[in-house]
């Protein structure tokens, strides 16, 4: 039976298992919601009792508070958001977008997330095929959607995050799924080296901090995956990006040169593209030479 579904999944119809990981990234993407919203507070919270702790000072007794606890509620009325609010996108379109406690707005970006994970999942699974390289194709979309929209809130790139991404990283390189062991581990190194270097070369020389220690490690997590041959480019359309996107928004929102843009969104687009068209982007660069 298993056999038959593994065939039925990966050769018979590969447009059945793109829809089956749509549908799974349409869920994922719910829960990617929770984690944009709660793992920030939760590294707040954690700072917070640090600091108390180097103070020599009791933290200050809270309720639980992590990924799975309290339930989701209407932050305008507290009203539990039960099953048949949760559902992917079909929620929010049957709801109108208001909570159906107090009627007040529910942000279009919570189905947006769904959907665009829902897309990106399916897209991941029709370029890959059944197999491993789809498994990891999938983690790693999931994991630059959430890093995407929390960088975008609070110029945040959590370590819990970024971390387990390289690790991960590796470890599927191990058996060569997208680059072979070797490429992938200089591409952690200096995925983390390049940035590292270009952070000290900008503070030196104006004495700011252009991007923080998030990006470096972010970077280094798309080396471990895709290897270093795709660093260049990963950073040349990340760079290309961010800088369009920094000129709209101080042309058309006004928005003053001194406020910082978030870095780590352009990465992980780059890095989406280069997951999915690296090689043949490398192959016509290379055949004009």
């Amino acid at each position: 039976m298993s056999l038959s579904f593994t065939a039925l999944l990966g050769a018979a119809d590969p447009q059945l298992f793109a829809m089956l990981c749509g549908v799974l990234g349409l869920l994922v993407g719910s829960f990617l919601n929770v984690v944009i919203h709660r793992l920030p507070k939760i590294m707040e919270r954690d700072w917070g009792v640090q600091c108390a702790a180097l103070r020599g000072e009791d933290a200050p007794s809270a309720a639980a508070y992590n990924l799975m606890v309290p339930r989701s509620a209407c932050p305008s009325c507290g009203h539990l958001i039960g099953a048949l609010e949760n559902i992917p996108v079909l929620s929010y379109v049957w709801l109108r977008g208001k909570c159906a406690g107090c009627s007040a707005h529910i942000s279009l970006r919570y189905p947006l997330v769904e959907l665009l994970t829902g897309l990106l999942s399916a897209f991941a699974a029709w370029h890959f095929g059944f197999g491993w390289a789809a498994a990891g194709a999938l983690l790693l979309v999931w994991a630059l959607v959430a890093l995407t929209f929390i960088d975008f809130d609070t110029q945040l790139l959590p370590d819990d995050i970024t971390l387990p991404l390289l690790w991960l990283g590796l470890l599927f390189n191990l058996g060569s799924v997208f680059v072979p062991l070797d490429q992938a581990v200089v591409g952690a190194m200096m995925g983390y080296m390049v940035l590292w270097s270009i952070y000290w070369l900008f503070k030196l020389v104006t004495g700011k901090e252009g991007m923080g220690y998030g990006d470096f490690k972010l970077l280094a997590a798309i080396g471990a995956w895709l290897g270093w041959k795709m660093l260049p480019l990963v950073i040349l359309l990340s760079s290309f990006i961010g800088a369009l996107v920094g000129i709209v928004l101080i042309v058309l929102a006004q928005r003053g040169r001194s406020v910082p843009i978030p870095f780590g969104p352009y990465l992980a687009g780059g890095g989406l593209v280069a997951l999915f068209w690296g090689q043949p982007i490398l192959q016509a660069y290379l055949a004009g030479f």
